[in-house]
């Protein structure tokens, strides 16, 4: 078990301007975004994987990586390294790094590849990627699978066709995801937490 002790030292410490700015640039780049299915801001989403990496005792890097970790892939056609160089630039380049490992797509000029293929190629990095990225990816994961989760809940078997890929593909991501951070955090709690979603979404 965890000591106390550890729990007084956890966490990134007050945050700087380099945060506000993240957050800035996050609101900017994400502005005319919604939720799937739905009038919430994109938004939401980015602040609540900022907010967990830091209840998980992420640091400032970790959580600005957090607010940021979907630009990549949302950037306009083609354009992925274009805003990942920028990142980098801006945030320095720990924010870069993990939010490349967090873009299972590079958004490069091109044809995307399939979602199973992309899906596949991005649980079978986790293996090797570092640390540090793990922790965005498993937050990342627990909000979305919590929010999917909670409006199967409210709205029934039906809002699964809101996504592209079927329920059964879904849930052997989220539960590939699962494994394989909780095989490189093991007892960890966010390991833990991701765990709890992944059994949320099955009996949904």
């Amino acid at each position: 078990m965890t000591s106390i002790e550890q729990r007084r030292t956890a966490g990134s410490g007050p945050l700087t301007e380099r945060y506000d700015e993240a957050l800035a640039f996050a609101a900017a780049h994400h502005r005319a975004q919604l939720r799937k299915g739905s009038q919430v801001p994109y938004l939401s989403h980015l602040l609540s994987v900022s907010a967990l990496v830091l209840e998980h005792g992420g640091s400032e890097s970790q959580a600005i990586a957090g607010l940021l970790h979907d630009a990549v892939e949302d950037a306009p056609d083609g354009e992925g390294p274009v805003v990942l160089t920028e990142i980098g630039e801006r945030f320095g380049a720990d924010v870069a790094a993990i939010v490349a490992v967090c873009s299972d797509n590079p958004n490069v000029p091109g044809a995307k590849p399939p979602w199973a293929e992309r899906k596949q190629a991005y649980v079978a990095s986790l293996a090797t990627e570092p640390v540090e990225a793990l922790l965005v990816t498993a937050c990342d994961k627990i909000h979305n699978g919590s929010r999917i989760a909670a409006d199967v809940a409210t709205y029934g078997p039906d809002f699964w066709t809101t996504f592209g890929p079927t329920r059964e593909q879904l849930l052997w991501y989220y539960g590939a995801v699962s494994a394989a951070i909780d095989a490189r955090l093991p007892g960890t709690p966010v390991a833990a937490a991701l765990a709890r979603v992944v059994a949320d979404l099955r009996s949904a």
